[in-house]
């Protein structure tokens, strides 16, 4: 994958590191040039000094070398001095005569310096060409590199050491600043990352630098295109919806009475049954998604929330459940305490009815489903027992996922929970799905902000039974 920040590292070290390497041998070559010419003008001053002792009288040209002249001029405590003084055509006046080969340099009594071998050791020589009174000479002197190479080395380990320092300094500011530079990026990307699937509202683009607002404005552009074609898709579906329970009921009503005009041709009952059936399965999709429609969280207005009684409205979604239950033996119970919330009493509705009926729809015959609404730790709680087959862990999470059925052989939409999950958002509840005290079943939580008010004196207990159980009718403590 290509990175950013890998591609502006590349481009801002590989070339400090090769303007290091550039200034690391300028570097060296300041510091060696003035050193190497010392050493030449050390040479040179040999050199000077062996001119008084030529001389050009008696018609031939002499040196008059004392041994101690000869041994001051060799004595180094490193390397080893050589010298020589020869006629221009070659030939040996004093000094060593394995002396390397000497050119005349072009210029007289200006010294150059070159490098050569002596004795098969390499060796730095000056070479000076001198005018006696009569004739010219050539004085060559010549020196092992052990100095040196000695101050070399110790400039290129200096050198080296700074530069690999400055290598390592580009490098921790270069990432330093690179990741800086990118801060505001990685701000950008951390605040879409926190968002909910639901939030399509337009990125803030006032601290976002220069470089980062054409991207943020095309980002705008993409959510808001977006955001109209979801409000598109949410004003068709609660349409389509909306629609589609009118023809419904009517369908359904004529099915009752071809029902009942038909009674005695079992076919024709049946067939009808069958069809009201699927009626009742349409009705209750197309109930589901207007319920759908109604949850979105974007769609949502906070200005819609007043204070609601929570157990008064699971009162209200009694009557209906406790006939479902009795078609399955099912015990449904309500233990409801007044409970005051901020919420739209039609989307509690339909969350309270999804939770139940969901409930209901996976609890196997005789069961029990308890549903209670109490005030706890600050918090308005809404709880829907059952002792049914239990959610896993692991889907927990998944259940609230539209369109996710944990049995197939339920009939459902699996809508219902994500429905909840969108009610639960609108009035900023949380939900919380746990296995029930006895080891089986499951418990949903919603919890809402708690509105204050003043609490009854007694608690509502309510159930149903199915008949030829222990007991029939609602029950009140």
């Amino acid at each position: 994958m290509k990175s950013i920040r890998l591609s502006l590292l590349k481009w801002l070290i590989l070339p400090l590191l090769a303007i290091n390497l550039v200034a690391s041998g300028l570097a060296y070559w300041t510091a060696w040039r003035p050193t190497q010419a010392a050493f030449d003008q050390s040479l040179a001053d040999a050199a000077w000094s062996l001119v008084p002792s030529i001389s050009d009288r008696n018609g031939g040209i002499e040196a008059h070398l004392s041994k101690q002249t000869e041994q001051f001029l060799r004595m180094d405590q490193f390397d080893m001095i050589f010298f020589t003084i020869r006629h221009l055509d070659g030939s040996a006046i004093a000094g060593d005569h394995d002396f390397p080969v000497l050119e005349a340099p072009v210029r007289l009594r200006e010294p150059s310096a070159h490098d050569d071998f002596m004795r098969g050791v390499p060796v730095r020589v000056v070479l000076m060409r001198v005018q006696l009174e009569k004739e010219q000479v050539l004085i060559g002197v010549a020196e092992t590199l052990q100095s040196r190479n000695k101050v070399r080395n110790e400039i290129l380990s200096v050198l080296i050491t700074q530069q690999l320092l400055l290598a390592v300094l580009f490098v921790v500011i270069a990432w330093v600043g690179v990741g800086i530079g990118l801060f505001p990026l990685q701000r950008m990307r951390a605040q879409l990352n926190t968002r909910d699937h639901d939030n399509l509202s337009q990125v803030e683009t006032t601290d976002l630098p220069v470089e980062l607002q054409p991207l943020a404005q095309a980002l705008n552009g993409l959510l808001e295109r977006t955001s109209k074609g979801k409000q598109a898709q949410q004003d068709f579906l609660a349409n389509v919806a909306h629609q589609l329970r009118t023809p419904l009921s009517g369908l359904k009503t004529q099915l009752a009475w071809i029902r009942q005009r038909y009674a005695g041709d079992k076919e024709a009952a049946h067939s009808a049954s069958m069809m009201t059936s699927s009626v009742d399965r349409m009705i209750r999709q197309t109930n589901q998604l207007l319920a759908l429609a109604r949850a979105e969280p974007s769609q949502f207005e906070k200005q819609r929330l007043e204070t609601v009684e929570l157990d008064k409205v699971v009162e209200e979604s009694v009557q209906h459940f406790v006939q479902e239950a009795d078609k399955k033996e099912i015990d449904l119970g309500f233990e409801l305490r007044p409970t005051l919330v901020a919420g739209d009493r039609f989307l509690l509705r339909d969350l309270v009815d999804n939770l139940i009926d969901n409930a209901i729809r996976y609890s196997p015959p005789r069961a029990t489903v308890t549903v209670r609404s109490h005030e706890k730790d600050g918090s308005g709680v809404l709880e829907v027992e059952d002792n049914g087959p239990g959610i896993a862990a692991a889907d927990r999470e998944k259940v609230f996922n539209r369109f996710y059925r944990l049995d197939d052989k339920v009939a459902g939409t699996g809508l219902g929970l994500a429905i909840v999950r969108d009610i639960a958002a609108d009035h900023d509840a949380t939900i919380e799905v746990q296995t029930s005290e006895g080891g089986s079943g499951t418990v949903v939580s919603v919890r809402f902000p708690l509105v204050r008010g003043k609490p009854a004196d007694t608690a509502l207990r309510q159930s149903s039974r199915a008949p030829g159980g222990q007991g029939s009718g609602p029950a009140v403590e």
